[in-house]
């Protein structure tokens, strides 16, 4: 297995990206972190650097939405750790509304941050990985992109399967290469994102669960794969063939 030393990943300052900042320092990485929030990250990268003080934490304030930004913050990561050797996709918005109900803004922000501003992100891991001809690219997309969501979820899902697609697409393009793509699709996990609605959502897995689930997995760099897989590979199958009335009820 292939050990990626310096790893990047993007919205580090809470929720999945910032359990994977403390996952990948116990390890012994290095990290590039950025998000809009600096202050967060410049705590984070204090604690990181106290409890694992052979690594290096470099950070960077970053809306992705900036997307100029995105590739000059990815270039003065390389700059400062030397290579990239992993990029984390992770940045995202969950604040979509059900299509057709006067919520247009919201649903616009959310496929502009999640799609959009994926992209740039992926546009800017992958030009410094043809330059290295080295490095895995790892694109967090959801379980809803499975399938057609209904209500809330509905921008968010068609955002995260047109990450997904994405991924696939540089996947292929990239073959024969020595660079990597991975695409996780979790499912719900103990997040900012999930906390206000934790007391309903069903199957919800603890942070600490779902972010060491996800670490494993991308160690090993699979193309796809559903986090945690029980049980959200077992339902990647049944929610592809469900009836759509069932869907709606249970989702």
């Amino acid at each position: 297995m292939v050990v990626r030393k310096n790893i990047v990943i993007t919205g580090a300052s809470s929720g999945l990206g910032e359990g994977m900042a403390r996952k990948f320092a116990a390890q012994g990485r290095n990290l590039a972190l950025c998000a809009r929030r600096r202050e967060r990250l410049d705590a984070l990268a204090a604690e990181l650097v106290e409890r694992h003080p052979g690594i290096r934490v470099v950070v960077r304030e970053l809306d992705v939405n900036d997307h100029d930004r995105v590739f000059t913050v990815f270039e003065e990561f390389r700059a400062e750790l030397g290579t990239l050797d992993r990029v984390i996709v992770n940045a995202g918005l969950g604040k979509g509304q059900p299509i057709g109900k006067g919520h247009f803004d919201a649903n616009r922000q959310t496929v502009e941050t999640n799609l959009v501003a994926g992209l740039a992100q992926c546009e800017a891991a992958v030009s410094i990985f043809r330059e290295q001809n080295a490095g895995h690219l790892v694109v967090v997309s959801s379980f809803s992109a499975l399938r057609g969501m209904p209500r809330n979820m509905t921008a968010y899902a068609a955002s995260k399967a047109g990450i997904a697609t994405l991924a696939d697409g540089i996947r292929v393009d990239l073959l024969n290469t020595p660079i990597r793509v991975t695409t996780v699709l979790p499912g719900y996990i103990e997040s900012e994102m999930t906390r206000r609605s934790s007391g309903r959502t069903p199957l919800l897995a603890s942070a600490e669960t779902g972010v060491r689930a996800l670490v494993n997995v991308i160690e090993k760099e699979p193309v796809r794969a559903c986090v945690p897989s029980w049980p959200w590979t077992p339902l990647s199958v049944l929610v592809r063939v469900a009836p759509a009335r069932l869907l709606r009820r249970f989702v």
